[in-house]
């Protein structure tokens, strides 16, 4: 059954002023009775002496919740915001400075710039392995500065709003979010479970401009697609992997995500591709990636839009909400702002 619009406006709703107050919701599923004391990789939450004012983003996971949650707290991006994605976030953080990554492929920061912003604390979303636990130890007792490293699997974002939300005194609005989430997360969940694995369909995940990187089964990259009850063609392993053009046609995928606009436009005039039922059929599906990609590009919250759009992408009979009233609410709610007519078409148009 689709969700109705007044449970999608309740889910979504905006923090300004035509939004729900904290106190109208009802409990979330799943809510913790007292708050958390450690972060998600068992490392105590800091106890801070002062009202937080600066918040430095490990990477880009981080960067994009937190701004969600208190923009005027984020120090800066781990990259620069690109023109196209400018008209969708905060004009306020649009001149925020470029502070690379301390965590993650191709991290560029180093504990210098990271003390000369002088943030109060460190905050990292994604993975909670002994490798970043250690990470986390080592930059906290470097710089002295506290570095909170929470889960960024999808199922653990409304608890890493709900702890955060309280840390910095926004928890008003990290149970908002949290909820939003909730909503998405439990309707994603209950309507694939009623799906046969026979109606569930082989997916290809096309990283790049050619379309031959991809991530297999257990990634990050692919898990709001493993949510959504997809076969993942590339196996399991877990990581990102290069493939073979030959190695895409004997998977024989029946719909192909992708994330880069030129191998979209080139795959369906390459012989090379066109063996493949997923092309033949026009289930190659680019996914939109504006401000910041809906299914990978970088895995943070971001990606609870994405499993709208991936849900309509693979199974548009069991949901057929209006995608593009989801979106705007999304953006209004999650970014601080709500994008016109044109600016919705070049969301929903794919790509970036």
């Amino acid at each position: 059954m689709p969700l109705d619009r007044r449970t999608l406006l309740l889910a979504l709703a905006g923090l300004g002023a035509g939004g729900l107050r904290a106190e109208s919701l009802p409990p979330a599923a799943g809510a913790p009775h007292a708050a958390a004391r450690q972060d998600d990789a068992g490392r105590p939450l800091p106890a801070l002496t002062h009202p937080v004012a600066r918040v430095f983003p490990a990477g880009p996971p981080a960067a994009i919740l937190l701004y969600t949650l208190a923009p005027d707290l984020l120090a800066g991006w781990p990259r620069a915001i690109r023109p196209a994605e400018r008209p969708y976030l905060l004009p306020e953080t649009l001149g925020l400075p470029e502070v690379g990554r301390l965590t993650g492929r191709g991290n560029t920061a180093n504990l210098e710039s990271v003390l000369a912003l002088k943030p109060d604390l460190i905050l990292d979303v994604g993975d909670t392995t002994e490798t970043y636990r250690s990470l986390a130890d080592r930059v906290q007792q470097q710089t002295g500065l506290p570095y909170l490293l929470f889960d960024g699997r999808l199922p653990a974002v409304p608890a890493t709003y709900r702890t955060l939300g309280t840390l910095l005194g926004r928890r008003e609005a990290g149970e908002r979010l949290a909820q939003a989430c909730e909503t998405a997360l439990a309707t994603v969940r209950a309507r694939v479970a009623a799906i046969p694995p026979s109606e569930r369909p082989r997916v290809y995940f096309a990283r790049g401009p050619r379309g031959l990187e991809t991530a297999r089964q257990g990634a990050i990259n692919v898990e709001a697609l493993e949510m959504l009850g997809a076969v993942n063609v590339a196996g399991a392993g877990g990581g990102l992997a290069r493939v073979s053009p030959e190695d895409v046609l004997a998977w024989a995928p029946e719909v192909i995500v992708a994330l880069d606009p030129a191998f979209v436009a080139g795959v369906r005039g390459d012989p090379l591709w066109q063996g493949l039922s997923a092309v033949r059929a026009g289930r190659v599906h680019l996914a939109p990636a504006l401000p910041f990609g809906w299914v990978d590009s970088p895995p943070s919250v971001n990606r609870i839009l994405g499993l709208w759009w991936l849900g309509r992408a693979l199974y548009p009979a069991r949901f057929p909400e209006d995608l593009r009233a989801i979106a705007r609410d999304f953006h209004r709610d999650f970014y601080h702002v709500t994008p016109d007519e044109a600016a919705l078409d070049r969301v929903l148009a794919g790509g970036a």
